[in-house]
């Protein structure tokens, strides 16, 4: 259920509140983030070109994104994501613990 690599994703909390968790994950070729689930909704906003190789638990999809693309997800997603691309890769990932207080 999660990918085997002996590299693992480094995340950089840069910010922690009530409101939003805010980290930035960075991935050496192959490194991954290991088997997590989602307590939040949130975004990934893509810092470099890369491909993310998710594994859902069943199947494994490749991800091309590039630079400054974006997505979000519902909370409880459940996944493990490395690094399919041959060079280094970043994204900042953005936790909504609070919605409400966003706007």
């Amino acid at each position: 259920m999660t990918f085997q690599c002996q590299t693992p994703a480094v995340p950089t909390v840069q910010q922690d509140d009530a409101v939003v968790r805010i980290t930035r994950w960075d991935f050496e070729p192959g490194a991954a983030t290991g088997w997590h689930r989602h307590g939040w909704p949130y975004f990934v906003i893509m810092l470099t070109d890369g491909t993310l190789r998710i594994h859902n638990g069943t199947e494994v999809t490749d991800v091309p994104l590039a630079a400054g693309q974006s997505y979000r997800r519902q909370a409880g997603v459940e996944h493990d994501v490395m690094n399919g691309s041959p060079h280094p890769i970043a994204f900042v990932e953005i936790e909504v613990k609070q919605p409400e207080d966003l706007v």
